[in-house]
């Protein structure tokens, strides 16, 4: 399950239906989605990991007049890309080994709606060739096949890096950021809407106090100002996964500040925390380098180096804390473990002791 919150009344846009939060940033998404969502425009989503990118792509396409026909979600950081080219645009008997009957791809499952393409960053560049294909001229051939399919589908895509970074580069096709990039949505992380944390906590309280049977109902004080301080690395995700953790293990009716881990309350210094001097000072001196060194990086490639080091923290910590076993900690992590493993290999870590079970 994930939610962005709950949706309770307030000034200014209303929420839209199954996505939470009143916040300012909130608003300004909920506006450009509902503009966007009745015309056939490509929408690019763009955010960090664990913000809810999922959900205002559903909401773009509950929203549009494409709502009665499918929508189709394909994770493309999950699949190598033979894999996903067969995933995306199906095959035919024989194109490649156990490929034993014809086989219709995401795209014919989607006609007359949408497919939404998560980590869109992680194609490569010839399959970006042919997904630009789809998208200029409507049509594709499944693997192994010289027929042509015509195609009626609406293409939302999603990023947790900066493409036009990627473009620079050279990981990305500039012709398909542009054709994705018509109408972008960025969601802001959750650090910089802590207002709508407290609805946040109600809404999982109360979906795992019911899935769990527990009645953990009240919220001891200081506990929410401690969540509403940290700096939250991990989104809306971790969030709820973090509140699932303490209504399983409470012995009370209460959430409170020890059924939390260190890292929310401040009583260990981790990721999304306080960090020391020296460590700081060297984020800082990446940061102006990035940002004065490289002429050509600019605002987003700043914002991208520190989100990049932001993850690959997370990553460390959530791969300690499940004794580098790969399957848990991208369980609790919210990705695939094919997509793990990606970033452990992009950003340098040594996964030679971590477990792959």
């Amino acid at each position: 399950m994930a939610m962005l919150g709950i949706s309770p009344n307030g000034p200014g846009e209303p929420p839209i239906a199954g996505i939470i939060g009143n916040s300012p940033a909130m608003q300004q998404v909920y506006r450009i989605t509902r503009r966007v969502a009745p015309s056939n425009a490509s929408v690019l989503i763009l955010g960090e990991t664990g913000v809810g990118k999922e959900l205002i792509a559903s909401a773009v396409h509950r929203l549009s007049h494409r709502s009665g026909a499918p929508f189709v979600r394909v994770n493309c950081g999950a699949l190598s890309e033979s894999l996903l080219e067969s995933e995306l645009f199906g095959h035919v008997r024989g194109a490649f080994t156990g490929a034993v009957a014809n086989r219709a791809g995401r795209f014919e499952a989607a006609q007359g709606g949408t497919i939404f393409l998560d980590e869109i960053n992680s194609t490569t560049l010839t399959l970006q060739v042919k997904l630009l294909r789809v998208l200029q001229e409507k049509e594709f051939e499944r693997v192994g096949d010289t027929s042509t399919f015509s195609t009626d589908v609406r293409i939302i895509a999603a990023s947790n890096r900066d493409l036009m970074n990627e473009v620079r580069e050279e990981r990305f096709r500039e012709d398909l950021y542009w054709r994705l990039n018509v109408v972008p949505v960025e969601i802001p992380p959750l650090r910089r809407r802590r207002e709508d944390i407290p609805a946040l906590v109600s809404f999982f309280l109360e979906h795992y106090n019911e899935i769990n049977d527990r009645y953990v109902v009240h919220i001891a004080p200081g506990t929410l100002e401690a969540m509403q301080d940290y700096h939250w690395p991990g989104n809306v995700r971790e969030l709820q996964n973090y509140i699932e953790r303490a209504v399983v293990m409470s012995e009370t009716d209460e959430l409170t500040l020890d059924l939390l881990p260190l890292c929310v309350t401040n009583r260990d210094v981790a990721v999304g925390t306080e960090k020391p001097i020296g460590d700081m000072n060297e984020l800082t001196r990446e940061v102006v380098m990035k940002g004065l060194g490289e002429a050509d990086t600019g605002e987003g490639g700043v914002h991208s180096l520190v989100v990049d080091r932001v993850e690959k923290e997370l990553i460390v910590q959530v791969l300690s804390a499940c004794g580098g076993v790969q399957t848990k900690a991208a369980a609790m992590l919210g990705i695939n473990r094919n997509t793990l493993h990606k970033k452990i290999k992009d950003y340098g870590l040594d996964d030679s002791d971590n477990g792959n079970s």
